[in-house]
């Protein structure tokens, strides 16, 4: 499990920076793969961009992309867990052990959209 006193920290490379509410109880999930550590309370897109600079890769033109909206209006920071489940990234929580894919669709086990 992630460290509990690393959890909100952001990872070196991350899009958002937790200055406020650390205080809030440590969870660790899978971010492609690895474990990494968020906070009770925290949206599946923030939890991702804490770690990292984008939420996927556009299916369209392959580019970064990290929400637009944050409201769960645009449809731009939909993800998939690693049993395929679509979910959207800003009004998802993140859950202790989830396991969330961001990249590649070919990645996800049969490769199913």
């Amino acid at each position: 499990m992630a460290s509990s006193a690393l959890a909100h920290m952001s990872g070196p490379n991350s899009q958002l920076l937790r200055v406020t509410e650390t205080g809030r109880a440590p969870l660790s999930f899978f971010l492609d793969g690895v474990e990494v550590g968020a906070l009770t309370g925290d949206t599946v897109l923030t939890a991702i961009l804490t770690q990292q600079r984008h939420v996927h890769h556009s299916e369209f033109s392959g580019e970064p992309r990290a929400g637009f909206c944050l409201i769960g209006a645009c449809q731009d920071c939909w993800v998939r867990c690693e049993d395929g489940a679509r979910i959207r990234a800003c009004s998802t929580l993140v859950e202790q052990g989830m396991r969330v894919v961001t990249n590649a669709v070919s990645s996800i086990k049969g490769g199913a959209r």
